[in-house]
Parts: C-alpha cells; structure tokens; sequence
C-alpha cells in the first residue's frame, strides 16, 4: 500500500472522503488537501496511468491493511495439554491462554489425558471449559472420547 509522499505519480486519479469523484488532480494537490483534511492519501493501484487515489480517515489505511494480512493468513491450530484432575489455578491459567489464542486469531485444540477411569471428569472438564470460552470461541465439533484421551477444537467467533 502506498501513501501519501511514497505517490510518485504526477497526477493522481482522486476520489473523496465520501466516496466523490473528484477527478484528475495533481498529487502536491491532493497531498495538500489530504493534510487540510486531516486524511491520508492512499494510492490503490500503480498499475494505472493516473493512478486511482483516495482519501481515506487518518490511520484507517494502515488498520485495514493490518486486518487484511490477518485475514489473508491462514489460521493455526494450537494444542493446549491439561489432565482431569486440574486444580482451580491451573484451570484459570489455561483458561486465559486460550482466551488469548482465540482472540489472535487463531484455533485451540483442547486435549485431556485420560489414565484409569477419568472419561467422565475429562469430559466434564472440556464443557465448563467450552462454558467460559463461549464469548471468544465456540466448538468445531462435539468432545471426542477416545482411548487416553479427550479433546475438542474451539475456533474464534
């Protein structure tokens, strides 16, 4: 993305804060206008001749162009380990950690080891856990119980 000094172009083709056609202007112009609006000036495509200017609100460009990278990127699957017998700190720490996966972005595969008997503790475990991760994330799919383990994949909401 280019903006504002970076437009080398001697003419740009500008289009408004709201959206107007302004027509063909050259760019000390339109760099001037952007800084009496208090705007940045963002070229959208040097592949033209004037290229296609706009005036867009101040840091908005970079914003936009921040959440289309995070977009463009695929998402990850990160793994959080715990046991059934997890006492309350712990449950908070790991509670916390996928609430900050899942706000970056990024999946939670949630997995509890399972020895002897603790299926059901394990199962237990992932609902509350599914329970206080609701505003950030919600289920893939259902718990899968299996062998010495138990694990769900939370995505971002």
């Amino acid at each position: 993305m280019i903006m504002n000094e970076k437009i080398k172009a001697s003419e740009v083709q500008l289009t408004g804060v709201d959206g107007e056609d302004l027509g063909i202007v050259p760019t000390v112009e339109a760099l001037a206008m952007a800084k009496q609006l208090k705007v940045d000036l963002v070229c959208t495509s040097m592949m033209s001749s004037p290229p296609p200017c706009r005036l867009i609100p101040a840091g908005a460009a970079k914003q936009a162009a921040g959440q289309e990278r995070r977009k463009s990127q695929p998402s990850k699957v990160k793994e959080i380990r715990l046991t059934a017998r997890i006492e309350e700190h712990d449950y908070e720490t790991k509670r916390q950690q996928a609430e900050r996966i899942l706000k970056s972005g990024d999946s939670v595969q949630l997995v509890v080891k399972i020895s002897g008997k603790e299926g059901t503790a394990a199962k237990a475990l992932l609902e509350e856990l599914l329970r206080d991760l609701k505003p950030v994330g919600s289920p893939k799919s259902g718990i899968h119980v299996s062998g010495k383990q138990a694990d769900v994949q939370v995505d971002p909401s």
